[in-house]
């Protein structure tokens, strides 16, 4: 064994707590780094192979019917190569077992099997028959949520008919990989899901025998999408075309994409921290090693031992901690991304998902991890390769020590100990200063990692108290008279019955346009609020249109400007409309009206898309068997329902996420606090042994050291809750999308757990140290090395 190799040995044994400790923090960011990076992946590769193989279609357009005969013109535009019709309808759904309606999407299907768009995978069961009127696949979250399977029955409101369906198969569609109702934003699989039904059944069953409602296209290469939109919306444009759109619009495609860019953001942010601070660990470990190991240095160099090995040899130590970090966090990794993939099998619906670290992804893991180690040993290197071996045999100039800024304040009266603790902190303030970031980035990254939670829970909050405060929505299948509202009052249970009118439109500045519903409700609605950004109820003008503020950024108008309004039903009107205000909404895009003004803006008698209602609860129940059975209602929304699943959802998401963050934090602040008490021992051993031999009680010593550490921790606490917040406002903007706003909200408990970990995984830490300092020997220390 070389002299090197023995000293590395060596070395390493002496040091293994602090190693240990640098070892864990990359342990955590390997761990980190595999988990989201092959959770990306997997979902990647997951979604990519389930598109391709069941051709999930390219362009997507709704409207309201077309004779079949209108389809060759769809595949004669250029650039398309395939095309596919369909039937589309949202029903009422009576489930075994739940007593509020649920929403079904009904789909068409061919009668006849072969390759086709969007194709369903029966998993389990068969394929509907021909022309089966009563014969449905159900989708298999729908199916798994409400404890459904082959062979059982549901009741549908099948075009104002009530009928009766068997359940034959379950299955699933790339359309659908992220499975949600109308204006939803979570999964709430037990009261929405998606049944498929032959062509032949469904079509009479909605009068659309020989005609559509919906197509799917496929491009070819080389084709242009904006073009191809253009033609179809042209093609259809009399026949109730909504407006064709690509795969960036369709809500299954977005939610699973900008999943994917959440996580990506994170398997550069979460693993960054982490190896950031075994850097930092490995520099002050490695540096004091240098200090201490001067004379071998020099005896090394004089015997002819060159720079490059004696660098490559300190650099083997901190190499060594990352190997030891390897070796514990790829494993703890994988393991972590195969939880993690077993949530998004909650939210994402593929045939196959499973979590997959592949040789690459962990080759690229080890080679950040070494990266950081060596960056982390660079400094500690460069003063060993650059020590001169006459001089590294000298020993080293002690410290010259004056009084510092603390004997300059004549009235600060502190204790000798605490004034020892502070003069000696404000001596060294890069080391001290650095050991306070390291600290604060562990209690940051627990701020960063409850705030999703706080977010949603305060957009959640805002929607079903402030804004959607109707107990139950009521979806109409069309329009209807105005008169309806007080046949839905007289209902069981509702107290209060208020009616909104949606109609699709195209919104319109300059060269920008935006596809949407467009809200009309009455100027004295109490059920659907609109906020400002103060959350104070804006009140409806009579004339010109409120927009989300998001929409406002998208159409590049404000409170003054104009929009054309291009209606996209009935007789297809284009009017130019006011903007009267910008709305704070957190979800998704809005466009309101008052009701009066949009009826003379559609130059129709006031009709109604739905109604909102205040229910007494102890008539619930009989109010949902009454609407389960309306032939004129689509989709029943309950609010109670709604915002039970979405906590569910959240709560077991976010409940991992937060016990895994909480767990690696432990292991930065340990690492730090134990790393800064061991090499301070290390330092001032003779000084402490000194105190003793003068005097100090053991507990007066383990206080003058441990004090050090504690004064660090307190100043990294309020730090680390600064620096977490400023991470979390620049996470704010990440969010900003159309389908949802993220705020900055944050909880008072965000702010107080981080603080009690820090102080448990300090104590811990601190606990360790006292130890050794209880079995100091002071003769072995007060010796004079010769």
């Amino acid at each position: 064994m070389s002299v090197l190799l023995r000293m590395a040995v060596r070395d390493l044994w002496h040091l293994r707590g602090q190693v240990l400790a640098a070892s864990l923090v990359v342990a955590c960011g390997l761990a980190a780094f595999v988990a989201t990076r092959g959770t990306y992946e997997s979902l990647v590769e997951a979604q990519a192979g389930y598109y391709r193989s069941h051709r999930f279609a390219d362009v997507f357009v709704r409207l309201t019917r077309a004779p079949e005969a209108m389809a060759p013109g769809l595949e004669r535009i250029p650039g398309v190569a395939v095309v596919q019709t369909r039937i589309v309808m949202d029903v009422s759904l009576d489930v075994p077992g739940l007593s509020e309606p649920a929403i079904g999407r009904m789909v068409s299907i061919p009668d006849q099997p072969g390759p086709t768009l969007n194709e369903v995978q029966v998993v389990r069961g068969r394929r509907v028959l021909p022309a089966a009127a009563d014969e449905v696949i159900a989708s298999e979250a729908f199916a798994k949520a409400n404890g459904l399977d082959v062979g059982d029955r549901i009741g549908a409101v099948l075009n104002g008919r009530w009928k009766r369906l068997t359940i034959v198969g379950i299955g699933l569609s790339p359309e659908y990989v992220y499975e949600v109702g109308p204006g939803m934003l979570f999964p709430d699989n037990r009261r929405f899901g998606v049944l498929w039904m032959a062509r032949g059944a469904l079509g009479p069953a909605f009068d659309l025998d020989g005609a559509f409602n919906d197509a799917s296209l496929s491009l070819g290469p080389g084709a242009l999408e904006p073009e191809v939109l253009a033609a179809v919306d042209h093609h259809l444009a009399d026949y109730g075309a909504l407006g064709a759109h690509g795969r960036d619009q369709h809500l299954s495609h977005r939610f699973l994409t900008d999943e994917l860019g959440e996580i990506r953001i994170m398997t550069t942010f979460i693993p960054s921290l982490f190896l950031g601070v075994a850097a930092f660990l490995l520099y002050v470990v490695l540096s004091r090693l240098v200090s201490m190991q001067r004379t071998e240095i020099g005896l090394l160099k004089a015997f002819g031992r060159s720079d490059l090995r004696v660098g490559a040899h300190y650099l083997s130590l901190a190499l060594a901690a990352v190997a030891v970090g390897a070796v514990l966090g790829i494993p703890a990794g994988v393991l972590l991304g195969r939880g993690l993939v077993g949530v998004y099998r909650d939210y994402f619906h593929f045939p196959r998902l499973e979590y997959f670290a592949g040789g690459r992804l962990v080759f690229l893991a080890i080679a950040v991890s070494a990266a950081a180690g060596a960056v982390g040993a660079a400094v500690a290197v460069r003063r060993a390769v650059g020590l001169p071996p006459a001089e590294a045999m000298r020993p080293e100039a002690p410290a010259s020590f004056g009084g510092g800024r603390i004997d300059s304040v004549p009235r600060l009266h502190l204790p000798p100990s605490w004034r020892m603790i502070v003069r000696n902190l404000s001596r060294r303030p890069v080391k001290a200063g650095l050991s306070v970031l390291g600290v604060a980035m562990a209690v940051a990254l627990m701020v960063v990692g409850r705030f999703g939670l706080d977010a949603v829970n305060h957009m959640l909050a805002v929607q079903f108290d402030g804004v959607e405060r109707a107990d139950v929505t009521v979806m109409f299948r069309e329009p209807l008279g105005r008169n309806l509202a007080h046949e839905v009052a007289r209902l069981p249970g509702v107290t209060l019955a208020e009616t909104f009118r949606r109609v699709p439109v195209r919104l319109h500045s300059a060269h920008r346009q935006k596809r949407l519903e467009l809200t009309g409700l009455a100027p004295e609605t109490q059920l659907r609020r609109l906020l400002d950004d103060r959350q104070r109820p804006l009140a409806l003008p009579p004339e010109g249109l409120l927009l989300s503020r998001k929409l406002g950024q998208i159409l590049d108008v404000g409170a003054g400007g104009t929009v054309r309004v291009e209606i996209l039903e009935g007789r297809r009107m284009v009017r130019e409309v006011p903007v009267a205000g910008l709305v704070d909404d957190l979800i998704g895009l809005g466009a309101w009206i008052d009701a009066a003004a949009l009826a003379r803006l559609l130059e129709e008698d006031a009709t109604v898309s739905g109604a909102l209602l205040r229910v007494r609860q102890d008539r619930a129940a009989a109010l949902y068997a009454e609407l389960k059975r309306m032939p004129a209602v689509a989709g029943v929304a309950v609010r109670s329902a709604m915002l039970a699943s979405v906590r569910d959802t959240l709560d077991r998401s976010f409940a991992i996420s937060s016990v895994i963050l909480v767990g690696f934090a432990c292991v930065i602040i340990s690492g730090v606090v134990y790393n800064s008490a061991r090499i301070a021992l290390s330092e001032r051993g003779r000084e402490l042994a000194s105190l003793g031999v003068l005097g100090f009680t053991r507990r007066e010593v383990t206080v003058l050291l441990l004090g050090e550490q504690a004064v660090l921790v307190l100043l990294a606490m309020p730090t680390g809750l600064a620096l977490g917040y400023g991470l979390c406002a620049l996470l704010v903007p990440v969010f900003d999308r159309e389908l949802f706003r993220v705020p900055l909200a944050l909880a008072p408990w965000t702010f107080v757990l981080p603080v009690l970990v820090a102080l448990a995984a300090a104590l811990a830490s601190g606990a360790l140290v006292a130890r050794r300092i209880a079995h100091l020997d002071l003769v072995a220390v007060l010796k004079t090395r010769e």
